[in-house]
């Protein structure tokens, strides 16, 4: 069942070695891509060893039996264990996302809803905050238009990792199931009637692009600059320091506002470009193949939605994957593994399926 893990095993031996020389890591860009692999396949090389030992185990726990009946109950055992190891094993060697130790930026837009929907958003985006600070993640604050109410009709924030991932817990890993509408089902702050309401927000997630990863033409970018709107500092609101850059070829636009200089909100911009390219080349090269990714947002519309928050039951439900838990305040405050837990299981199962 597991004779291709030899070669792994072989790759992993062969990875070491190159590590230990320190020629190698005269190129550090070389080195991260060699450290990232033998990362990648620890796991696998430490479950299979311990896998063919437990069955070493067994033969020999049998032979024991045949003349000692008290060796029964540890070959039940051992035989335990080989079977919980097969299938981590198995899950490990699921066909892994090569964007999975990636970083990302994260979207949350005002949909449906109004007022409502802005403030939902501001919902989201502090459980997407309160989550990565749960995990040791760092996040940044790209860009954000706020509402009169005090929500966002969009916000923008990067989420990066501390230091190395183990793998499958890395930002994109993670938070890539997040991509969608999301439904509310509660009274609003603005209704006077009591009356329940349901709007909606839509979240965007992106892997986070470095300047390897998408190689952008200077002169496929149109560049405008123009006055910041919305709250802000000195200077902020006075001078032409907004910037708007727009990737002629595909027409994909990028801007920032927060920063208080033309040059910082120029550098946000290109960040959240490269990252969108990156998805949309992504996406453009999944498409030709059988297991295409469902795109995350069409339109803001709450019969897209992903999942229903809803406040007078307490409930949250994932609709994609049958999730359903009554501990909605805490996923809000940033319990968000179990939630999440669900769709990777379920994405995994899928891949076993097919594989």
């Amino acid at each position: 069942m597991f004779e291709a893990v030899e070669e792994l095993v072989g790759e992993h031996a062969d990875l070491e070695k190159k590590l230990a020389d320190p020629s190698v890591h005269a190129d550090q860009a070389n080195a991260r891509t060699l450290n990232k692999r033998y990362a990648e396949l620890s796991p696998i090389v430490a479950t299979y060893r311990s896998w063919k030992q437990t069955g070493d185990d067994i033969e020999t726990a049998r032979e024991l039996a045949a003349d000692d009946p008290d060796f029964a109950a540890e070959v039940k055992d051992l035989e335990g264990q080989r079977e919980e190891l097969t299938e981590k094993l198995r899950l490990l060697l699921v066909p892994r996302d090569p964007s999975d130790d990636k970083d990302v930026i994260l979207e949350v837009k005002a949909g449906a809803g109004g007022d409502e929907s802005a403030l939902f958003a501001g919902d989201l985006l502090r459980m997407y905050l309160r989550y990565a600070e749960r995990v040791g993640w760092k996040t940044e604050i790209i860009d954000s238009t706020e509402s009169e109410l005090g929500g966002y009709k969009d916000v923008q924030v990067a989420v990066k990792a501390r230091g190395t991932q183990e793998p499958g817990q890395g930002v994109w890993a993670r938070l890539k199931y997040e991509g969608g509408v999301h439904r509310v089902q509660r009274v609003p702050a603005t209704e006077s009637q009591g009356r329940i309401h349901t709007s909606a927000a839509g979240v965007l997630v992106t892997p986070e692009a470095e300047e390897v990863d998408v190689e952008i033409n200077a002169n496929d970018l149109r560049i405008d600059v123009y006055r910041s709107s919305g709250p802000g500092g000195q200077s902020v609101n006075t001078t032409d320091s907004a910037v708007r850059i727009t990737h002629l070829p595909t027409g994909v636009v990028a801007s920032c506002q927060n920063e208080k200089s033309q040059l910082q909100n120029k550098q946000q911009a290109m960040r959240i470009l490269r990252s969108r390219l990156l998805a949309m080349a992504q996406e453009e090269a999944e498409k030709e193949a059988a297991d295409a990714r469902r795109s995350q947002v069409r339109t803001v519309d709450r019969s897209e939605k992903i999942r229903t928050y809803n406040f007078p039951e307490n409930r949250i439900s994932d609709h994609r994957v049958g999730f359903k838990a009554y501990n909605l305040d805490q996923v809000l405050d940033g319990d968000l593994d179990a939630v999440i837990q669900a769709c990777v299981d379920a994405d995994s199962a899928a891949k076993l399926a097919a594989a």
